[in-house]
């Protein structure tokens, strides 16, 4: 019998290999957008079910552009998942956000270019609105957790996602910056938008782990200074989620709950059977079966 599971964190193995997680599940699920990254795993962390997703796969085998978003964000609404949050690596484009700190942003621009954004389509068309991409109410508990943690957070700013899995050019690190932007990484989007479209909290800690490559003094970002970062950082998260899940507030009292209300357009007697199938979680209680 499937359990429901209200919270789910995206990121690496660290952070499902946590000390004190309980009465351990495994969901090895398929959705019509394929399969998850990975096996979905499902714990008890501070006397509330947590469920865990590696977002490249167990062993960190797939791309950013290869990672089944749908399938992932599906997979979690399946499993009654209200809020998620995701654990990313980022690199800094402002000279105060230094490596190991950590950055809870506030806006997302997408300059990703092959990623499907939606789960609609196929004669079902939603305009979901993504002015504030990220859940204010979850990243503020974020925010205090993290904070509670030890660690250095800022609070707000725009990710920039880029394709990957390259890291950038000196032109392109430089470019981004003189648009404003603060943080840069490859997997928040689709993510924070599909997220979105199936009504569930999303709030991003990220950690730095470089400056990119435009600072002059500092050497480019390679993967050994990511992993190294990450891996120092690890106690940290694992740190912030728990004080997160034992404080995490019982009702959500933002607006992502009915982010679709106003959102589909199609005429229902125009929208496919199939189609109102395969997205019957999402869409359920606007249009039931």
């Amino acid at each position: 019998m499937q359990e429901t599971v209200s919270i789910a964190i995206i990121g690496g193995s660290g952070l499902y290999h946590m000390e004190h997680l309980e009465n351990i599940r495994e969901y090895d699920l398929d959705t019509p957008f394929g399969k998850p990254s990975a096996p979905i795993v499902a714990g008890t962390l501070e006397g509330m079910r947590v469920a865990f997703l590696a977002r490249h796969g167990i062993g960190h085998t797939l791309t950013p552009s290869e990672v089944p978003y749908r399938a992932n964000i599906y997979a979690l609404k399946s499993l009654g998942v209200e809020r998620i949050i995701s654990v990313s690596a980022c690199g800094s484009l402002r000279e105060e956000y230094a490596p190991g700190h950590i950055v809870i942003p506030d806006q997302i621009f997408d300059n990703t270019r092959s990623r499907i954004r939606s789960f609609f389509g196929d004669g079902l068309v939603a305009h979901i609105s993504t002015a504030d991409p990220y859940c204010s109410d979850l990243s503020d508990q974020l925010e205090q957790a993290v904070r509670a943690a030890g660690a250095t957070v800022h609070r707000g700013g725009t990710f920039v996602i880029i394709e990957g899995p390259r890291f950038s050019t000196k032109a392109e690190s430089h470019l981004y910056r003189s648009w404003g932007m603060s943080i840069i990484g490859m997997t928040a989007a689709p993510e924070a938008f599909l997220a979105r479209e199936a009504e569930i909290c999303y709030a991003t800690m990220a950690h730095v782990t470089d400056y990119d490559v435009w600072h002059v003094s500092e050497a480019p970002v390679t993967v050994e200074m990511v992993i190294r970062i990450l891996n120092q950082n690890t106690r940290i998260a694992q740190d912030a989620i728990r004080h997160l899940v034992r404080h995490l507030k019982a009702e959500r009292s933002c607006e992502c709950d009915h982010a679709l209300a106003n959102a589909l357009i199609t005429q229902r007697e125009r929208i496919p059977l199939s189609t109102l199938r395969t997205l019957r979680p999402l869409i359920q209680k606007y249009l039931p079966s």
